[in-house]
C-alpha cells in the first residue's frame, strides 16, 4: 500500500475518481493483504480497501465533506498538519480547520458553487490559509476535487502545508528589495550627484560663453536643462526603486508618491482614495503591499492602456484591503512569454503578508487588482497612520 505515498497530487485524484466509478478502468489488484495497522477491514470489497488505502498512506492530507460542508473523512496526514484527530473533526463544518475571516466566507461559496457552478477553488486549486488546533495559522495549498456520487456530491481536499516553501519565497523577495534599495540609492546618491555637478558646470560655461559667443553660450544652457531633466527622472526612478516615504510616512504615503509619480512620468490620471483610521502596517509589509499596487499600476499602463488609475486602501474590522483599479482593456489572457512573471510575483508578495490577490474585470471595464490581508497579520499595528 506504500505505492500510494509516492502518488502526485494528480495521480491521487484520478485514482479517487476512479474508484468511485468502478466502471471505468483500474488498476490490477493488488496481490499483498492489507496492513492491519491501516484499519482495513476483511469484509471490505476490492474498491473500498484500495481507497482506504489511498487515504491513510498518502503524503497529502486528504478531507472529504458533503454538500453542506460538513466532514466526513480525513487521512493520518490531515491530522498531522492541523493537529487535530479525525474523531474532533468529523461531523463538524470544515470552516474550523479555517482561521476568521476566511472562515465565514466558506459556506457561502460552497453554497454559490452549489447554486450557480462557478467555482473558486473546486478544480482549480490556490494557495489559502490554514488554522491548527492550538490556534496558529499557517499557509496551505489547497486543491478541491469534486466527486458526483449517486444521490448526493462529495467533495475532496487535498491539503499540503507551505511554509517552508514560503520562507524561502521570502528570503528571496527580501534580497530582491534591498537590491532595490540599494540601486535606489546608488542613483539618488551617486549618478544624481554627478549629474548635479555637471549641470553646474554647463551653467559656469554659458556664463563665460556669454561674453564672447552669442550662439554658444545658448547651448551650454540647453546643455543644462537638459541635464536638469536627467536629473530629475533618475530621481524619479530612485524613489520608485527605494521609496523613502514607505519608511519614514508609512503605505498611504508612498502610495500617493507612487500617482504623483505615475501622473508625472505617463501623463495619465492616476489617485489614492485612503479611508479614515487604516491601521498601521509593519515596514516589510508594507514593502510588498507597495509593490503590488505598483505591480499593478504597471500593467494597467503597460497591458491594458488605462488613462485612468485609482489605487484604494482601507480596513474593515477584521482585514485590510488594497485595491487598484484601471480603466484600460484588461491584461490579455495570454501574456508575451516573460510578461506573467510580475503578475507571479505579486501573488508570491500577497503570499507574504497572508493576504489573498484576486485579478478579475472591474465593474466599469478595465482590471480590477485586489489584496486582502487580515488584519491578525499586523500584530504592531496602530490606529492613525499607514
Amino acid at each position: 500500500m506504500n505505492e500510494y505515498a509516492g502518488m502526485t497530487k494528480a495521480q491521487l485524484i484520478a485514482r479517487l475518481r476512479a474508484l468511485e466509478h468502478p466502471s471505468e478502468p483500474a488498476e490490477p489488484a493488488v496481490s499483498k493483504r492489507p496492513n492491519a495497522s491501516l484499519g482495513i477491514q476483511p469484509g471490505l470489497n476490492d474498491t473500498e480497501v484500495r481507497l482506504r488505502a489511498i487515504l491513510q498512506t498518502a503524503v497529502e492530507g486528504i478531507i472529504t465533506i458533503d454538500e453542506r460542508g460538513i466532514v466526513e473523512s480525513m487521512n493520518p496526514a490531515a491530522e498531522k498538519t492541523f493537529g487535530f484527530s479525525a474523531r474532533e473533526v468529523i461531523g463538524k463544518n470544515v470552516s474550523i480547520l479555517m482561521p476568521s475571516p476566511f472562515r465565514k466566507d466558506h459556506d457561502s461559496h460552497l453554497a454559490n458553487y452549489l447554486r450557480s457552478g462557478h467555482a473558486r477553488i473546486i478544480g482549480i486549486g490556490r494557495e489559502v490559509v490554514g488554522q491548527r488546533k492550538d490556534g496558529t495559522v499557517f499557509p496551505m495549498d489547497l486543491a478541491v476535487s469534486e466527486v458526483p456520487l449517486a444521490q448526493r456530491r462529495l467533495f475532496t481536499g487535498f491539503v499540503r502545508d507551505i511554509t517552508e516553501r514560503k520562507r524561502l519565497e521570502r528570503e528571496v523577495l527580501e534580497i530582491s528589495d534591498q537590491e532595490r534599495r540599494r540601486i535606489g540609492q546608488d542613483l539618488h546618491d551617486g549618478l544624481c550627484q554627478h549629474l548635479a555637478g555637471i549641470e553646474l558646470m554647463s551653467q559656469v560655461l554659458e556664463q563665460k560663453l556669454a561674453a564672447k559667443s552669442k550662439v554658444d553660450a545658448p547651448r551650454a544652457g540647453e546643455i543644462a536643462r537638459y541635464v536638469r531633466d536627467a536629473i530629475s527622472q533618475t530621481r524619479s526612478l530612485a524613489r520608485g526603486l527605494s521609496p523613502v516615504t514607505l519608511e519614514s510616512e508609512g503605505l498611504a504615503s508612498a502610495l500617493r508618491e507612487l500617482a504623483a509619480n505615475t501622473e508625472k512620468m505617463f501623463g495619465i490620471a492616476c489617485r489614492v482614495e485612503c479611508l479614515e483610521k487604516v491601521p498601521g502596517v509593519p515596514a516589510a509589509s508594507a514593502t510588498h503591499l507597495y509593490r503590488i499596487a505598483q505591480e499593478a499600476v504597471s500593467n494597467a499602463i503597460k497591458h491594458g492602456k488605462a488613462n485612468q488609475v485609482v489605487i484604494h486602501l482601507e480596513a474593515t474590522p477584521e482585514r485590510l484591503l488594497l485595491r487598484v483599479i484601471d480603466n484600460g482593456g484588461g491584461i490579455p489572457k495570454v501574456l508575451p512569454p516573460g510578461d506573467g512573471l510580475g503578475l507571479r510575483i505579486m501573488g508570491y508578495r500577497a503570499g507574504m503578508v497572508g493576504g489573498l490577490l484576486s485579478i478579475e474585470p472591474a465593474a466599469a471595464g478595465g482590471t480590477l487588482v485586489a489584496c486582502a490581508v487580515p488584519l491578525r497579520n499586523f500584530p504592531i499595528a496602530r490606529e492613525g497612520a499607514v
